[in-house]
C-alpha cells in the first residue's frame, strides 16, 4: 500500500482545435496542460461545483488515471475502486458514475464515501469522541457536517457555495482595480499562488483593518510580489534623424515590393495576351478546327468573347506599364530633390553678379565677428524610472479581505450566511446535550483550512455563540488536502475483504446505479420512491364507476 498518492493532477481537460477539419486535434489532461492561462478559455471540467455532470470528461480523466498508474483498461479494470463524492450527492450523478465504472471499465466492486468524513476518521484519535462537527471548506464550496455516534446526520447538513475559487476571483478583482496598468499580468493562477502563500484569516476582521491603517504596521506587514518585466526602458525616444532614415528605408522597401508585384503581374498578363493573340491568328489564318479547340481550352464560347478579353488584357498591360514608368519617375524625382539646393545665379549680367559676390566675400569676416554664437540645446535631464518597482504588487489588506468571504459572503454581494452563522444554525437544530457533544470535536479540513488563523477564528466565533463557561475543542486536520486520500486508503485496507460498504456488480444489476451501501464515511442512502401503478382491473372498473356519478369533476 503506497504511503503517498502516486498521481496528483487537476481535474481539467483542454482540447486543441488543430487544423481545419479537425485534423491534428489533441486533448490534454491534468499536468500535461502546463500553464493554464493561455488555455483558460478552453478548459473544461466534468464537475459542476463538486458534482460530476459530464461523463465524457470523467471517462477521459479515468483513462488518464489508469494509463499513468499502469493499469490496463483494454478489457477491464480488475481492481476495486474507492471513490469520493459530494455530501448528499444526487442519485442521478451516482447512477451515471456507477454505470461508467461497471459498464465501461468492468470493475468488480465500488465504494462511495465523503472526502471530509474520510479525513475526519483518519485524524480521529483514541481520546476523541465519535461525534463531532466537521467544517470542510474546499475549492468550490463549504460544508458543515454534524456527525452523531459515528454516522453522518444528513438531514442537518448545510452547504455554502463559496470556496477558494471565489476568493481567487475576488482577489483578482481587487488587485486589478488597484493596479489597472497590470491588468493582464494579474491572472487567476497568480491569485491562487498569493492566496496560498500570503493570505491569512483575521481573528477580528474590523480590528485587523484598524491595525492596517497605521503606517508602521503597514510597512512591517505589507508583502511585495514582483511581476515579470522587460529591461527595455519604457518611453525611450529615438532621434528624429534615425526615425526619418527608418521611414525612408520602409518606403524604399514598399516601393521595391510594389514594383516587383507590378512586374510579375505584367509578365503574367503579357503571357496570357500572347496566348489569346495566337488564337486570334488561327482565326485569321482560317484554321477553324484548331481555333475551336483552343476556345474550348480557354473556356470561351465565341470570337467576340475572345476579342473582349484581348481588349481588356491590352488595356491592363498598358496601365501596368504606365504605373511602372511613373514609379521610376517618382524615385528619380525623390533622388533629385534630396540633393542640396544651390543658389541660382542671374544669367544676365553675370559679370556684375560675380563682382557682387567678391565684394560680399570681403565683408564676411566682419559679419562673422558680429554674429552671436548659437547655443547648443541642452538635453533635458529625465528622472530615473525604476521599472522593477513599477511592476511590484503591494499586498496589504487584500491578504485578509479575500479569505474573509467565507465568513462574510456579503463582501462579494452573495446573499448567503457565513461559516459562523451556518454553524450556529446547525447547532440550534439539536438539543443542548447534543450541542455540547458536537462542539467537543469541531474538526476543520479542506484546502481553505490551510489559511493561518482559521482555527483561532473558529474558536472566537464559538466563544461568542456558546453559553458562558461552556467548553469546546477545535481540531485541525494534519494534512487538510491529502487526509481525504489517507482516510480512503485506510478504509479500503481495513474493509477490503468485507462486504460492508462495497457495491458489487450483482448489486448494480439488481438494484440500479443509484444504489449505495452505507459505511462510516459514506452518505445516507435515500432510495427513490416511485408511485405504485394501479392494477389493470382497477383501471378498467374506474371508468364505469365514474360514469355512474353525476359530478363532472369526479369523472375528470
Amino acid at each position: 500500500v503506497p504511503a503517498e498518492p502516486l498521481l496528483r493532477f487537476r481535474s481539467l481537460a483542454a482540447r486543441s482545435r488543430g487544423a481545419r477539419g479537425g485534423a491534428g486535434a489533441e486533448t490534454q489532461v491534468g499536468n500535461d496542460l502546463g500553464s493554464l492561462e493561455p488555455l483558460r478559455w478552453l478548459l473544461r471540467s466534468p464537475f459542476d461545483r463538486n458534482v460530476p455532470v459530464q461523463l465524457e470528461l470523467q471517462e477521459l480523466l479515468l483513462d488518464h488515471v489508469f494509463q499513468r498508474l499502469g493499469v490496463s483498461s483494454q478489457g477491464c479494470v480488475d481492481h476495486p475502486i474507492v471513490l469520493t463524492e459530494a455530501v448528499c450527492n444526487p442519485l442521478y450523478s451516482r447512477q451515471m458514475m456507477s454505470e461508467l465504472l461497471f459498464e465501461c471499465y468492468q470493475v468488480p466492486k465500488v465504494s462511495y464515501g465523503v472526502d471530509s468524513l474520510y479525513s475526519f476518521y483518519h485524524n480521529r484519535r483514541q481520546s476523541w469522541p465519535c461525534s463531532g462537527l466537521v467544517i470542510s471548506s474546499g475549492y468550490q464550496c463549504t460544508h458543515i457536517l454534524p456527525v452523531l455516534e459515528g454516522r453522518l446526520d444528513a438531514k442537518h447538513c448545510k452547504r455554502i457555495n463559496l470556496g477558494g475559487c471565489q476568493a481567487a476571483v475576488y482577489l483578482q478583482r481587487l488587485l486589478q482595480l488597484k493596479y489597472p496598468g497590470h491588468f493582464a499580468a494579474i491572472t487567476l493562477s497568480r491569485m491562487e499562488e498569493i492566496l496560498h502563500e500570503h493570505s491569512y484569516i483575521a481573528e477580528d476582521y474590523i480590528e485587523e483593518l484598524q491595525k492596517w491603517r497605521c503606517p508602521e504596521y503597514y510597512e512591517n506587514n505589507v508583502h511585495k510580489m514582483q511581476l515579470p518585466f522587460s529591461n527595455k526602458l519604457l518611453g525611450s525616444t529615438v532621434a528624429s534623424e534615425e526615425k526619418q532614415e527608418k521611414r525612408q528605408q520602409q518606403l524604399r522597401r514598399l516601393q521595391e515590393l510594389n514594383a516587383r508585384r507590378r512586374e510579375e503581374k505584367l509578365q503574367l498578363d503579357q503571357e496570357r495576351l500572347d496566348r489569346l493573340l495566337y488564337v486570334q491568328e488561327l482565326l485569321e489564318d482560317g484554321q477553324m478546327d484548331q481555333f475551336h479547340k483552343a476556345l474550348v481550352e480557354l473556356n470561351m464560347d465565341s470570337a467576340e468573347e475572345l476579342q473582349s478579353y484581348i481588349n481588356k488584357l491590352s488595356l491592363s498591360v498598358e496601365q501596368t506599364k504606365q504605373k511602372i514608368l511613373q514609379s521610376e519617375v517618382n524615385i528619380e524625382v525623390d533622388v533629385v530633390d534630396s540633393k542640396p539646393e544651390t543658389p541660382d545665379l542671374d544669367p544676365l549680367g553675370s559679370e556684375q553678379s560675380l563682382e557682387d559676390v567678391e565684394s560680399i566675400n570681403e565683408f564676411e569676416p566682419l559679419f562673422a565677428e558680429e554674429q552671436p554664437e548659437v547655443e547648443k540645446p541642452v538635453p533635458a535631464v529625465q528622472p530615473v524610472f525604476n521599472l522593477a518597482e513599477y511592476h511590484q504588487l503591494f499586498l496589504g489588506t487584500e491578504r485578509i479581505r479575500a479569505p474573509e468571504i467565507v465568513f462574510q459572503p456579503s463582501l462579494i454581494g452573495e446573499d448567503q450566511a457565513g461559516i459562523a452563522e451556518t454553524m450556529q444554525y446547525v447547532l440550534e437544530r439539536y438539543s443542548k446535550e447534543q450541542q455540547a457533544v458536537l462542539v467537543q470535536n469541531v474538526f476543520l479540513t479542506g484546502g481553505n483550512a490551510m489559511y493561518p488563523g482559521l482555527k483561532a477564528r473558529i474558536q472566537k466565533e464559538l466563544l461568542e455563540m456558546r453559553p458562558f463557561q461552556s467548553s469546546f475543542q477545535v481540531h485541525l486536520a494534519s494534512s487538510p488536502v491529502l487526509d481525504a486520500w489517507y482516510g480512503a486508503r485506510d478504509w479500503a485496507v481495513e474493509y477490503m475483504n468485507r462486504e460492508e460498504g462495497w457495491i458489487t456488480r450483482k448489486d448494480y444489476e439488481e438494484k440500479g446505479g443509484e444504489y449505495l451501501k452505507e459505511h462510516c464515511a459514506s452518505n445516507v442512502y435515500v432510495p427513490i420512491r416511485l408511485p405504485k401503478q394501479a392494477p389493470r382491473a382497477a383501471e378498467a372498473s374506474a371508468p364505469s364507476r365514474a360514469s355512474g356519478t353525476g359530478n363532472p369533476s369526479e369523472q375528470a
